[in-house]
């Protein structure tokens, strides 16, 4: 699948129509392969390892099938203290993670990865403060189900928009792909970005 009719100039390795949108609205041409990589967090392992790790393993297993194209890969992290917030498992879940981020700061941690003819990395990380939630605002939240696909349990572009009291750093890491590092990655793996002269 391309993102318009020209040819692909890398391959995204994710199906996060997050990360599709954000790169699509930039009007980069790039072919999507979802791969399949284990995101289990390993015993002790620091938050920043893991992002790293997994983003790098998801650029690596698609790598092969595309030899003459740079691979992009990214994982996002919610982060407390050093516990990493995952995808909720269900809605009682959903609401442990909304209340431990009530009211508080946390990170958001993301790696970019480019695999392939280039390869390249980028931590990027953004603190994120929650304003003190209430019971029926979790409850409404979660009900809305916005957040079940999301680490930590929200999406920062849509409704729980209405907690965040400030945001110090990247707001597209946050929604899971930070743009202005990713086009560093790609200007430098000799992607030609759409603004670039002929």
């Amino acid at each position: 699948m391309t993102t318009a009719a020209l040819p692909a100039s890398f391959v995204l390795a994710s199906t996060s129509p997050r990360r599709h949108a954000l790169l699509s609205q930039l009007g980069l041409t790039f072919v999507v392969d979802a791969p399949e990589v284990d995101e289990t967090v390993r015993a002790a392992e620091a938050p920043a390892v893991y992002v790293e790790r997994v983003a790098r393993a998801k650029a690596a297993a698609v790598a092969h099938r595309h030899p003459a194209l740079p691979v992009l890969a990214a994982d996002t992290s919610v982060v407390v203290g050093d516990d990493v917030l995952g995808k909720p498992e269900n809605d009682a879940h959903a609401k442990r993670m909304l209340h431990r981020l009530s009211g508080a700061d946390h990170r958001v941690l993301t790696g970019v990865a480019l695999d392939g003819p280039a390869r390249a990395f980028v931590l990027v990380e953004t603190v994120v403060t929650f304003r003190l939630l209430s019971p029926s605002e979790i409850d409404w939240y979660v009900a809305t189900g916005e957040g079940r696909d999301k680490a930590g349990g929200y999406a920062s572009q849509a409704r729980a928009a209405a907690f965040i009291c400030s945001m110090q750093g990247s707001a597209t890491n946050v929604i899971g792909l930070p743009l202005a590092e990713t086009v560093g990655l790609l200007a430098k793996a000799g992607v030609r970005l759409p603004w670039a002269a002929p």
